[in-house]
Protein backbone atom coordinates (compact mmCIF):
# COMPACT_ATOMS: atom_id res chain seq x y z
CA UNK A 1 0.00 0.00 0.00
CA UNK A 2 3.00 2.17 0.74
CA UNK A 3 4.24 2.31 -2.69
CA UNK A 4 1.13 3.28 -4.94
CA UNK A 5 0.37 5.87 -2.16
CA UNK A 6 4.36 7.66 -2.69
CA UNK A 7 3.02 6.92 -6.79
CA UNK A 8 0.52 9.10 -6.18
CA UNK A 9 1.93 11.61 -4.77
CA UNK A 10 5.08 11.62 -6.66
CA UNK A 11 2.36 12.23 -9.91
CA UNK A 12 0.62 14.76 -8.17
CA UNK A 13 3.79 17.31 -7.39
CA UNK A 14 4.96 16.35 -11.01
CA UNK A 15 1.22 17.88 -12.23
CA UNK A 16 2.23 21.34 -10.28
CA UNK A 17 5.58 21.71 -11.17
CA UNK A 18 4.70 20.77 -15.24
CA UNK A 19 1.22 23.70 -14.43
CA UNK A 20 3.82 26.15 -13.09
CA UNK A 21 6.51 26.55 -15.56
CA UNK A 22 4.82 27.99 -18.30
CA UNK A 23 4.54 31.27 -16.83
CA UNK A 24 8.26 31.67 -16.65
CA UNK A 25 9.01 32.97 -19.90
CA UNK A 26 5.30 35.34 -19.74
CA UNK A 27 7.47 37.97 -17.51
CA UNK A 28 10.25 38.54 -20.48
CA UNK A 29 8.04 40.47 -22.87
CA UNK A 30 6.64 42.53 -19.59
CA UNK A 31 10.49 43.65 -19.20
CA UNK A 32 10.79 44.54 -22.21
CA UNK A 33 7.87 46.99 -22.76
CA UNK A 34 9.14 48.34 -19.57
CA UNK A 35 12.67 48.96 -20.93
CA UNK A 36 11.12 50.17 -24.45
CA UNK A 37 9.06 53.04 -22.19
CA UNK A 38 12.15 55.45 -21.02
CA UNK A 39 13.00 55.63 -24.29
CA UNK A 40 10.09 57.01 -26.13
CA UNK A 41 10.45 59.78 -23.02
CA UNK A 42 13.83 60.70 -23.69
CA UNK A 43 12.99 61.13 -27.26
CA UNK A 44 10.05 63.27 -26.24
CA UNK A 45 11.93 65.50 -24.28
CA UNK A 46 14.62 65.79 -27.17
CA UNK A 47 11.95 66.95 -29.16
CA UNK A 48 11.13 69.86 -26.68
CA UNK A 49 14.40 71.08 -26.63
CA UNK A 50 14.39 71.82 -29.63
CA UNK A 51 12.03 74.00 -30.45
CA UNK A 52 12.59 77.81 -30.28
CA UNK A 53 11.24 79.76 -27.08
CA UNK A 54 8.65 82.19 -27.34
CA UNK A 55 11.64 84.58 -27.15
CA UNK A 56 13.56 83.17 -30.14
CA UNK A 57 10.15 83.03 -32.43
CA UNK A 58 9.19 86.48 -31.98
CA UNK A 59 12.97 87.81 -32.68
CA UNK A 60 13.39 85.71 -36.07
CA UNK A 61 9.47 86.89 -36.98
CA UNK A 62 10.65 90.88 -36.03
CA UNK A 63 13.31 90.07 -38.11
CA UNK A 64 11.14 88.83 -41.22
CA UNK A 65 8.05 90.58 -40.70
CA UNK A 66 5.47 88.76 -42.86
CA UNK A 67 2.80 91.58 -42.13
CA UNK A 68 2.88 94.16 -45.11
CA UNK A 69 0.83 97.27 -45.67
CA UNK A 70 -2.33 97.25 -46.97
CA UNK A 71 -1.70 98.62 -50.66
CA UNK A 72 -5.11 99.92 -50.62
CA UNK A 73 -4.08 102.38 -48.40
CA UNK A 74 -2.32 105.87 -50.03
CA UNK A 75 -0.57 108.69 -47.31
CA UNK A 76 -0.49 112.15 -48.52
CA UNK A 77 2.40 114.54 -48.19
CA UNK A 78 1.48 115.19 -44.74
CA UNK A 79 0.87 112.17 -43.83
CA UNK A 80 4.84 111.46 -44.58
CA UNK A 81 6.07 114.67 -43.38
CA UNK A 82 4.44 113.33 -40.19
CA UNK A 83 6.59 109.88 -40.72
CA UNK A 84 9.74 111.72 -40.52
CA UNK A 85 8.82 112.39 -36.54
CA UNK A 86 8.16 109.41 -35.31
CA UNK A 87 10.56 107.96 -33.01
CA UNK A 88 12.00 104.59 -33.91
CA UNK A 89 14.21 101.75 -32.11
CA UNK A 90 13.37 100.01 -28.71
CA UNK A 91 11.30 102.29 -26.66
CA UNK A 92 11.67 101.88 -22.47
CA UNK A 93 7.84 102.00 -21.08
CA UNK A 94 6.62 101.69 -17.23
CA UNK A 95 6.70 98.94 -15.57
CA UNK A 96 9.68 97.21 -17.59
CA UNK A 97 7.49 97.33 -20.48
CA UNK A 98 8.96 98.01 -24.13
CA UNK A 99 7.83 98.89 -27.16
CA UNK A 100 9.98 98.42 -30.51
CA UNK A 101 8.98 100.47 -33.78
CA UNK A 102 10.75 99.86 -37.18
CA UNK A 103 10.46 101.53 -40.29
CA UNK A 104 8.92 99.34 -43.05
CA UNK A 105 10.15 99.51 -46.75
CA UNK A 106 7.23 101.11 -47.67
CA UNK A 107 7.71 104.64 -46.88
CA UNK A 108 5.37 106.21 -43.69
CA UNK A 109 4.77 102.54 -42.77
CA UNK A 110 6.20 101.34 -39.48
CA UNK A 111 6.00 97.56 -37.53
CA UNK A 112 5.15 97.91 -34.22
CA UNK A 113 5.78 95.37 -31.49
CA UNK A 114 4.94 94.92 -27.50
CA UNK A 115 4.96 91.13 -25.95
CA UNK A 116 3.47 89.17 -28.64
CA UNK A 117 1.42 91.83 -30.12
CA UNK A 118 2.35 93.30 -33.58
CA UNK A 119 1.10 95.87 -35.28
CA UNK A 120 1.47 97.76 -39.12
CA UNK A 121 1.03 101.13 -38.55
CA UNK A 122 1.04 104.36 -40.55
CA UNK A 123 0.28 108.05 -39.85
CA UNK A 124 -3.26 109.85 -39.70
CA UNK A 125 -4.45 112.81 -38.91
CA UNK A 126 -4.67 114.14 -34.94
CA UNK A 127 -6.85 117.15 -33.71
CA UNK A 128 -4.78 117.65 -30.87
CA UNK A 129 -1.24 118.22 -32.93
CA UNK A 130 0.36 114.82 -31.46
CA UNK A 131 1.80 112.82 -33.84
CA UNK A 132 -0.51 109.49 -34.43
CA UNK A 133 -0.25 106.19 -35.83
CA UNK A 134 -2.68 103.49 -36.40
CA UNK A 135 -3.27 99.94 -36.93
CA UNK A 136 -7.04 100.01 -38.12
CA UNK A 137 -7.17 96.37 -39.12
CA UNK A 138 -6.06 94.94 -35.78
CA UNK A 139 -7.31 98.34 -33.77
CA UNK A 140 -4.22 99.83 -32.27
CA UNK A 141 -2.88 103.17 -31.63
CA UNK A 142 0.60 104.66 -30.62
CA UNK A 143 0.28 108.19 -30.05
CA UNK A 144 3.80 110.33 -29.46
CA UNK A 145 3.52 113.36 -28.07
CA UNK A 146 6.46 116.06 -27.01
CA UNK A 147 7.83 114.30 -23.71
CA UNK A 148 5.97 110.80 -23.58
CA UNK A 149 4.23 108.16 -26.16
CA UNK A 150 1.56 105.39 -25.14
CA UNK A 151 0.52 102.09 -27.08
CA UNK A 152 -3.40 101.47 -26.98
CA UNK A 153 -5.74 98.82 -28.19
CA UNK A 154 -9.20 99.77 -29.19
CA UNK A 155 -10.50 96.51 -29.39
CA UNK A 156 -9.46 95.74 -25.71
CA UNK A 157 -9.94 99.03 -24.52
CA UNK A 158 -6.85 99.22 -22.87
CA UNK A 159 -3.47 100.70 -23.23
CA UNK A 160 -0.76 98.48 -24.06
CA UNK A 161 1.99 100.12 -22.80
CA UNK A 162 2.33 103.59 -20.80
CA UNK A 163 4.69 106.40 -20.13
CA UNK A 164 7.27 105.27 -22.91
CA UNK A 165 9.80 107.44 -23.74
CA UNK A 166 12.80 107.89 -26.29
CA UNK A 167 16.23 109.53 -25.48
CA UNK A 168 14.63 113.01 -27.15
CA UNK A 169 11.24 112.63 -24.93
CA UNK A 170 13.00 111.85 -21.89
CA UNK A 171 14.93 114.92 -22.33
CA UNK A 172 11.78 117.05 -23.12
CA UNK A 173 10.62 115.97 -19.64
CA UNK A 174 13.66 116.74 -17.86
CA UNK A 175 13.77 120.26 -19.05
CA UNK A 176 9.75 120.75 -18.40
CA UNK A 177 11.28 120.35 -14.62
CA UNK A 178 13.51 122.73 -14.78
CA UNK A 179 11.84 125.45 -17.23
CA UNK A 180 8.47 127.20 -17.75
CA UNK A 181 5.67 125.03 -19.32
CA UNK A 182 6.12 124.17 -22.86
CA UNK A 183 3.84 122.58 -25.77
CA UNK A 184 4.67 119.35 -25.39
CA UNK A 185 2.83 118.32 -28.93
CA UNK A 186 5.41 120.02 -30.61
CA UNK A 187 9.12 119.11 -31.26
CA UNK A 188 11.40 120.65 -29.11
CA UNK A 189 12.36 124.17 -30.23
CA UNK A 190 16.09 124.43 -31.93
CA UNK A 191 18.12 127.27 -29.70
CA UNK A 192 18.87 129.88 -31.64
CA UNK A 193 22.44 131.81 -31.44
CA UNK A 194 22.25 135.26 -30.02
CA UNK A 195 23.40 138.08 -32.57
CA UNK A 196 25.76 140.92 -30.70
CA UNK A 197 24.44 143.95 -31.60
CA UNK A 198 27.32 147.39 -31.63
CA UNK A 199 26.23 150.74 -31.14
CA UNK A 200 27.37 153.28 -33.79
CA UNK A 201 29.98 156.13 -31.86
CA UNK A 202 28.52 159.75 -32.19
CA UNK A 203 30.26 162.08 -34.75
CA UNK A 204 32.12 164.63 -32.93
CA UNK A 205 30.80 167.51 -34.64
CA UNK A 206 27.80 168.26 -36.46
CA UNK A 207 26.64 170.92 -39.00
CA UNK A 208 23.83 173.64 -38.11
CA UNK A 209 21.65 171.66 -40.37
CA UNK A 210 21.84 168.54 -37.78
CA UNK A 211 21.47 170.69 -35.04
CA UNK A 212 17.92 170.17 -35.11
CA UNK A 213 18.03 166.51 -35.80
CA UNK A 214 16.18 164.17 -33.41
CA UNK A 215 18.39 162.11 -31.45
CA UNK A 216 21.98 164.68 -32.35
CA UNK A 217 23.13 166.27 -29.52
CA UNK A 218 25.12 169.47 -30.73
CA UNK A 219 27.56 172.13 -28.45
CA UNK A 220 25.85 175.13 -27.49
CA UNK A 221 26.48 178.66 -28.95
CA UNK A 222 26.58 181.73 -27.69
CA UNK A 223 26.02 185.20 -29.31
CA UNK A 224 27.18 188.40 -28.03
CA UNK A 225 24.34 190.61 -26.32
CA UNK A 226 24.26 194.20 -28.18
CA UNK A 227 25.18 197.06 -25.96
CA UNK A 228 22.58 199.57 -24.73
CA UNK A 229 23.93 203.60 -25.56
CA UNK A 230 23.93 206.00 -22.29
CA UNK A 231 21.34 208.23 -23.21
CA UNK A 232 22.81 212.02 -22.91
Amino acid sequence: MKFPIAAILFAALSTTALAQTPTKPAAKPAAKAAAVKPVAKSAGKEAVKKRPTAAQRLAIEEATPTEEADPRLTLTEADLAMAKRVHIGEIQCELGAKVTIKAMKRDGFFFVTRGINRFVMHPVESRTGAIRLEDAIRGAVWIQLGNKSMLMSQKEGKRLADECQSPEQLQVANDMKTRPAINILEPAPKAVPAVATQTAPASPTTSAGEAGSPGVTSPATTMPLPVASDPK
